[in-house]
């Protein structure tokens, strides 16, 4: 199958100027609603890089996502969750972005196009073959991402892909590539919109499957959460009680303020 820039092709709506609100609303959903069913069409290559993820870290790797502009930000948003959610320590799951730190709020000229920062990019993170790669681009094209992926495969490292165009580019460079296609965007162009909110499900679906493979979760619920606000801790308490069946709120909270997880403490009552 030939590549085609189906990210780019003309929107199948015109004239979103004269369109009320209410018909931008709809439509825009109606596009939306496209999404979940192209990534169910991939789950079983998302399977395979979700096992292959998680025999790296058993074995003490990390996962870094690399991408460039919405692509980008998306895999740090996904990685800065991983340690107030599930417990784990920060690096295990890392997100760089072309351009740097700047380009998380800041478009950054030229970024995306340079084949060489991406490779020092990972190399500033000690990026070696026991850990896994996934390069994020919508239209899996991005140089910095694909001249990354072609490195670690260099080196041996494992890399996954996540791109919304079919036989992309970055797919050839990746051992696990994820193409969820979902069609033109609703503003020709703009895959911040379908492409992006595809990348984050997708993600979603990687880290948490993840985590809950690593033990971070028992039933439904994250008991290695940070406790980082009243809200966190709330909840925890609530966890306890409900766990342990305590009756009292305020013994059930000091007791998990003192092991600093729902896990650690449900340990120590049962010990």
């Amino acid at each position: 199958m030939a590549f085609e820039r189906i990210t780019e092709k003309e929107s199948n709506y015109r004239h979103l100027d004269k369109m009320t609100i209410t018909e931008l609303l709809t439509n825009i959903n109606k596009e939306d609603a496209i999404v979940p069913g192209a990534i169910a069409k991939e789950i079983p290559q998302i399977e395979a890089l979700v096992h292959s993820i998680v025999d790296k870290m058993l074995m003490g790797g990390r996962l870094f996502y690399i991408g460039a502009g919405t692509s980008g930000r998306l895999g740090i948003v996904d990685a800065s969750e991983c340690p107030p959610t599930y417990g784990v320590p920060y690096g295990l799951v890392v997100g760089i972005i072309a351009g740097g730190y700047k380009a998380i709020t800041e478009a950054v000229e030229f970024a995306e196009d340079d084949t060489e920062q991406g490779w020092k990019d990972l190399q500033a993170h000690q990026v070696n073959n026991k850990d896994v790669v996934i390069g994020i681009a919508a239209s899996g094209t991005t140089p910095y991402v694909i001249s990354a992926l072609e490195k670690c495969r260099e080196h041996n490292i494992v890399t996954g892909s996540i791109c919304c165009n079919y036989n992309a580019p970055i797919s050839q460079a990746a051992d696990y590539p994820i193409e969820v296609v979902v069609g033109p965007e609703f503003v020709t162009g703009s895959t911040r919109m379908k492409s992006g909110t595809a990348q984050k499900l997708v993600l979603n679906m990687i880290s948490t499957s993840v985590m809950i493979q690593l033990g971070r979760v028992e039933d439904n619920k994250m008991v290695n959460m940070q406790l980082s606000n009243d809200k966190l801790v709330d909840r925890g308490v609530k966890m306890l009680m409900e766990k342990l069946g305590l009756q009292e709120y305020e013994t059930a909270k000091e007791l998990l303020l003192h092991q600093g997880t729902v896990k650690k403490a449900i340990e120590s009552f049962r010990s």
